[in-house]
């Protein structure tokens, strides 16, 4: 049985923009371990909510009562062969998985472009990478195991509580404790990479011919500039390269240190911004490279930010981008983080922001420490003009008023969650609000 001593040590997030000082930060390491907390949670009227590496910016897990990390039920399981599947603790670490399934001679389709976050986490929140014909994460989970509120553990799939399956695929830790579950994989791939610098108008003038015609395509503009960073990634049959030195040290040195050292002096100068974007945009890194996939989905990101992500129908990447070009110009925005664009497969998961539509996902970033709100503010109205979906780990403003118009089957997961959890010991104070729980 679990100890329930006060501790009241203060947790935040990664970007440090969201703090917590819960009586409690358990580390179960056992399922029955959880069951009980769970019970004793629900008799004492304590909350309780489930925290991955912290890698969301909305207060998604702030609580005052029970924090609960995976960290100990972690691990991978030999991949079936022959359902292409595996079975992993939902504490596990994307990056764990990606090294674990390697060595098997396996592989997850895709990964978005950070690997750091539990896979429980990633899923929940709907976490992706880029393709057009790629889902999210939460699109490879084939089963689940969930420990609900009542303390009992049931699996849920396409063809086992389909409807808690729907549910759960992006649920926000809203419909219990999800322990462990059963994700799709494809053999190990190599890929080939290529990064361009381009105008704007050359980038959207070959738009449709980078997100058909390649497996995975990304660009970054850099604000106050026409400049442009194009990604592909296309499966290969090419040899991995045999050293990847230089390419891993370009990304410390100067993605991560030099940068960062910039961004530092963007917090206290904001008068900067522009000429460091403009200084990132000329030594945009161009040149190609071979690899695992997973050496390629994910980059390190050791300069901290926070971040506002939107999914708006695929169709109106261009129009989007143009207006937020526009917007900065016009505003004088002291930003100097590119803007991340990336295309998801439409899917039909609830409470999925690609629910029903293939996607094109905007991203826009601020440094630890800077003043983002105005930026941020002037960029979501531009969102919400093109009925644009939240990231749900990603900052934003929307309410459940609004979110409920944009979500199909917002009142069926609410239904779920009101049977499933009706004393509300998985909400805190920030998910009451937004989902308007009574």
């Amino acid at each position: 049985m679990l100890s329930l001593n006060e501790n009241r040590k203060v947790w935040k997030n990664w970007s440090g923009a969201v703090r917590s000082t819960p009586k409690h930060i358990v580390y179960p390491a056992a399922v029955d371990d959880i069951m009980s907390l769970v019970r004793s949670c629900a008799k004492e009227g304590k909350g309780i909510r489930v925290i991955g590496a912290g890698h969301s910016f909305t207060p998604l897990v702030r609580t005052d009562d029970v924090l609960l990390s995976l960290d100990h039920l972690a691990g991978v399981e030999p991949v079936d062969e022959s359902s292409r599947s595996v079975w992993i603790w939902a504490g596990t670490r994307l990056r764990d998985i990606s090294e674990a399934l390697h060595r098997q001679g396996w592989a997850q389709e895709n990964l978005g472009d950070i690997d750091i976050q539990s896979i429980g986490g990633a899923i929940g929140t709907g976490t992706h990478g880029t393709g057009i014909r790629f889902g999210s994460l939460s699109t490879q989970l084939l089963e689940a195991q969930v420990i609900t509120a009542s303390g009992e553990l049931l699996t849920c799939s396409e063809e086992e509580n389909r409807e808690l399956f729907k549910a759960l695929q992006v649920s926000l830790g809203m419909l219990g404790i999800v322990v462990k579950v059963r994700i799709r994989v494809v053999p190990r791939t190599v890929l080939h990479y290529k990064s361009m610098r381009l105008t704007v108008d050359e980038c959207f003038g070959r738009l449709a011919e980078f997100r058909d015609d390649h497996d995975h395509f990304e660009f970054f503009w850099f604000p106050h500039t026409d400049t442009v960073q194009v990604k592909l990634l296309d499966e290969t049959d090419e040899t991995p390269s045999e050293s990847r030195f230089w390419q891993q040290a370009n990304q410390l040195v100067m993605e991560n240190a030099f940068f960062g050292m910039l961004s530092a002096g963007c917090r206290i100068l904001p008068g900067l911004c522009k000429p460091v974007s403009r200084l990132s945009a000329r030594f945009v890194p161009t040149g190609e490279d071979t690899a695992y996939s997973h050496e390629l989905f994910a980059t390190q990101r050791l300069v901290r930010f926070n971040e506002m992500e939107y999914s708006v129908p695929a169709e109106k990447m261009e129009e989007v981008v143009r207006e937020i070009r526009a917007k900065v110009a016009a505003e004088k925005h002291a930003v100097h983080f590119p803007v991340e664009c990336r295309y998801v497969k439409g899917d039909d998961i609830w409470l999925s922001p690609a629910c029903g539509r293939d996607s094109a996902y905007i991203a826009v970033h601020m440094y630890k420490g800077m003043e983002h709100r105005t930026y941020f503010r002037d960029i979501e109205d531009i969102f919400r003009r093109y009925d644009g979906r939240p990231h749900w780990g990603k900052m934003h403003t929307r309410t459940a008023e609004e979110l409920s118009g944009l979500y199909p089957k917002w009142d069926a997961f609410q239904e779920i969650r009101r049977q499933l959890d009706p004393l509300g010991i998985f909400q805190n104070d920030y998910l009451k609000k937004l989902f308007a729980v009574k």
